[in-house]
């Protein structure tokens, strides 16, 4: 053992990881056996030694619910070693600890999660309502069931939905159209507001959102928990219950399931009829996780029924101008369970099987095979023979393969790279007797990437990446010939014809697309606490088959939807700066944004048309060249050791720059302020009171048109642009443990949302033009550990 010296300059650094996915341990302690230098890794799960001589050093690696391990390291000038223990996580105990450990998605930009512990908090919810939670989310609603995430103003397609390690494959593209996931069978969530995690997508132009279950420790054990949710609006609640086993020798199984119901749900002043909901989800895994190896099979079934605000389905032109000028829906029933029509009814089946192993010299490889399929119904008001079949019957079928292999060529370089190709097959099915709003479709992708992470010193990384997918598309497709002639194809596609008609004319395009993606950026340590940290990257987007195809109704968006054959992708270039400063008493992150996009592909109200079902808006999709910038701030002070003071601020704002007018549909200023008072020697006890306030859209643009209605023979202007006024909402929610014995805990939660009971209209949300949204919901939460 080499004594140590005030003479001696070398330091040795580097970081604390997990074993199995090298995510960053903090709070471990590392110690130089035989002399009095100890340090605990920083929220980065970084260490530091300085005044080091050359020599070999015994050094001891300790974390909580981690195997401690010696190591001997040879610092010979400064020495960079990054050690890897084997993490336990404790299950039944609940033990706190202070710090997490985080993933490594992308090095250069900060990660928004949300812990197990807060999903729990929305197990009645959505995942939507999950990420609404976070600085620069939004919701995207189409009433109070359907909920999509809005990352710095951009959803839908823009928005990459990882599963399980899986991409998520659920006809996205719809604004109706939530996230098909469970937000129970979620151990871990992580926002990540751009494009840089190119490992799992190069076309995420507005982030990527990433979802893993809970882990698994690797001892013999038994354990689960139920959690019981009630809600006064809806009348309902929900039940989920997980139970795990897991073995000394590295095999585990999981095995979860979630009931859902509710039924009308109302504002402060009326019933919101056919607004019920009906979910049954369940998932199982079961794998073998080795120090050097793995494998894991996954399997989930999600299927959920969604009753469409009936007053947004009308009748004639007339109907539709008074519903959108009412204070009240025009439709209002007694409270029921029924789900009727208007609905949609998805059911999503994932199954996935992946294996990785280690070679010492080469690094960890995976291989991971996923399918996927989607069917998704939507139900319109028919009658006759009709009476009961959906006028939507859509199902996507998707087959992926990928291969990554994650290296690390030294101390400190680590390159990441990845191939993977994907086929889909979308059927839409005929026997509806409705025309088809997208057509059937054959998919194919191919994409690789490459990550390398540098490490210039303790204080300073790098991070490069680039990725290249390609697309193609080989579709058949009935256009209705008056349409075909006023897009001018008849000239510009005459060689995709195959068959002509009366009315109708049989196509038959095949699209081609090529999109790099690029990442470049860096991370800066400013002393023990602060962080700089900047990122710019390109994404680079093929249009969905909704902007390509769509030419007709979309019966649970209430809307008539066309699209354009023409698009071209999108490219999107992002600069993301944040500064931020992690303290136990004063936390703060501060990161200003822009993102402009050439080729933006926006969908807006046009006009109204009139139907043998009724009358309609006219939504149309059309390409612009957009900028969209904007700020997330977020804050948290300790007054005490028990009391904190949370605060999350949002701006964005978008804009079409070729006809210099806002973007439409740009989430609103928004503001939280949260103090919560929480003690764990009362059993734990939390309580929280959250102030929300939403402030007018003021930017928008003028998409208002006039109707002719017949019964008057006079002409009326439709406003569908004007948004609603600000609003404020207080929420209060608390929770307490109460242990029944030594391996069993109860934990009881209560909540209120829209405390005062305000009436309010969001502008995001899709029924704002019928009705209002939520009242005041009372919650009761019960969960079981067991």
């Amino acid at each position: 053992m080499t004594s140590i010296s005030q003479n001696c300059k070398n330091t040795l650094s580097g970081t604390v990881k997990d074993l199995h996915d090298s995510s960053l341990l903090v709070g471990a302690t590392v110690i130089v056996a035989g002399t009095e230098q100890a340090v605990q890794t920083n929220l980065d799960g970084e260490y530091v030694f300085n005044h080091l001589c050359n020599g070999t050093y015994d050094i001891q690696v300790s974390h909580p619910f981690c195997v401690t391990q010696g190591f001997t390291v040879k610092v010979n000038g400064n020495t960079i070693k990054t050690f890897k223990l084997e993490h336990h996580l404790e299950e039944l105990n609940e033990v706190i600890i202070k710090g997490h450990a985080y993933g490594d998605k992308s090095k250069t930009l900060v990660e928004s999660t949300i812990s197990k512990e807060k999903l729990e908090q929305f197990n009645g919810g959505t995942l939507g309502d999950a990420l609404n939670s976070l600085s620069g989310v939004s919701s995207l609603n189409s009433g109070n069931a359907i909920v999509k995430p809005i990352v710095n103003g951009l959803h839908s397609s823009r928005v990459i939905l990882i599963n399980n390690g899986v991409r998520m494959e659920d006809q996205e593209w719809g604004v109706e159209h939530a996230p098909n996931i469970d937000v129970n069978a979620v151990g871990n969530l992580t926002l990540i507001k751009g494009a840089s995690a190119l490992q799992y997508s190069g076309d995420a132009v507005g982030g990527v959102i990433v979802t893993e279950a809970a882990k698994v420790p690797i001892k013999d054990t038994l354990y689960g928990k139920t959690i019981l949710t009630t809600a006064t609006n809806g009348r309902g609640g929900s039940v989920t219950s997980q139970l795990t086993k897991s073995y000394q020798n590295g095999w585990y199984g999981t095995l979860q399931g979630t009931w859902k119901r509710f039924g009308d749900f109302k504002t402060p002043d009326y019933i919101l009829s056919n607004t019920g909901t009906s979910e049954q989800n369940a998932s199982f895994n079961i794998g073998l996780n080795r120090f050097d190896y793995g494998i894991e099979a996954y399997y989930s079934y999600f299927k959920n029924e969604i009753g469409i605000l009936s007053a947004s389905h009308i009748g004639g032109a007339s109907d539709l101008v008074s519903a959108i000028n009412s204070n009240v829906p025009l439709i209002i029933n007694d409270f029921t369970y029924n789900i009727s029509e208007p609905k949609q009814d998805i059911t999503h089946h994932l199954a996935r099987i992946k294996g990785f192993k280690t070679f010492e010299n080469l690094g960890k490889i995976s291989l991971q095979y996923d399918f996927q399929r989607n069917n998704r119904l939507e139900y319109d008001i028919r009658t006759g023979s009709d009476s009961g079949k959906a006028s939507v019957d859509l199902e996507l079928t998707t087959h992926t393969l990928k291969l990554d292999l994650d290296s690390h060529l030294s101390n400190n370089i680590k390159l990441k790279t990845g191939i993977k190709t994907t086929y889909q097959d979308n059927f839409a099915n005929p026997n509806t007797g409705v025309r088809r709003l997208i057509p059937d479709y054959d998919k194919y992708d191919l994409g690789m990437y490459a990550v390398l992470d540098y490490h210039i010193n303790n204080n300073w990384l790098i991070e490069a990446g680039g990725r290249f997918d390609y697309t193609y598309i080989d579709a058949y497709k009935y256009y209705k010939t008056s349409f075909w002639e006023s897009r001018n194809y008849d000239e510009l596609y005459p060689e995709i014809i195959v068959e002509e008609f009366d009315n109708q004319i049989l196509t038959h395009p095949e699209l081609h697309f090529y999109n790099p993606s690029v990442t470049l950026g860096s991370t800066y340590n400013l002393g023990t606490d602060y962080q700089l940290f900047f990122n710019y990257s390109i994404a680079s987007r093929a249009p969905n088959a909704s902007e390509l195809f769509s030419e007709g109704l979309h019966h649970s968006a209430s809307r008539i939807e066309y699209g354009d054959l023409s698009f071209n992708s999108e490219i999107g270039h992002k600069f993301i700066l944040t500064f931020q400063r992690n303290n136990k008493d004063l936390s703060f992150s501060v990161s200003p944004f822009i993102n402009t996009i050439k080729d933006f592909i926006v969908i807006e109200p046009t006009s109204i048309a009139t139907t043998v079902r009724g009358s309609f808006q006219v939504w149309e999709y059309r390409q612009t060249n957009a900028q969209l910038l904007g700020i997330d701030v977020d804050a948290s002070y300790a007054f005490t050791t028990n009391l904190r003071y949370n605060y999350q601020f949002s701006l964005v704002k978008g804009y079409d720059r070729p006809q210099d007018e806002p973007l439409i549909s740009m989430p609103p200023v928004n503001m939280k302020n949260e103090i919560v008072y929480q003690n764990p020697k009362l059993n734990h006890l939390r309580l929280a009171l959250q102030s929300e306030y939403v402030f007018r859209q003021n930017e928008y643009p003028d998409n208002n048109f006039e109707v002719y209605i017949a019964e008057t023979e006079s002409t009326q202007l439709v406003d569908i642009s004007t948004p609603p006024d600000a609003y404020h909402l207080l929420n209060f929610n608390s929770s307490i443990d109460l242990n029944i014995n030594q391996k069993s805990k109860l934990k009881l939660g209560f909540g209120i949302t829209n405390l005062l009971n305000t009436s309010y209209r969001d502008y995001l949300n899709s029924m704002r033009y019928y009705a209002d949204d939520l009242g005041r919901n009372f919650l009761l939460n019960i969960k079981f550990n067991y």
